[in-house]
């Protein structure tokens, strides 16, 4: 199991606000079956199988910002991806949480 945390930023676009480019790449997650994702308030938590996988919705995720019409995109991506034990979005807030006695 990976986790990735991916944050779609459109740029040059007519309005300040970039939540409907948000929803438009969320949207992209609901359809997906077999994926658990998070939205926070400066990006969006996916979990899935593999990189591969992520991979792909990153792509989707950013070019769904250029279907919206952003004539440019800045897309940030931070991958944990362990192969010793099982990862998940709320294993890792588990563990924290335990750490930090929340």
């Amino acid at each position: 199991m990976a986790v990735m945390e991916i944050s779609v930023v459109p740029i040059g676009t007519k309005e300040a606000s970039v939540s409907k480019f948000v929803a438009n790449a969320l949207n992209i997650l609901k359809d997906e079956k077999e994926i658990k994702y998070q939205l926070t308030a400066m990006g969006t938590i996916v979990e899935a199988e593999s990189l591969d996988k992520l991979f792909d919705l990153a792509k989707r995720m950013h070019q769904s910002a250029f279907d919206k019409g952003a004539v440019r995109v800045l897309t940030d991506i931070k991958i944990d991806d362990r192969c010793d034990k099982e990862l998940s979005i709320e294993g890792k807030i588990k563990s924290v949480e335990e750490k930090s006695g929340l």
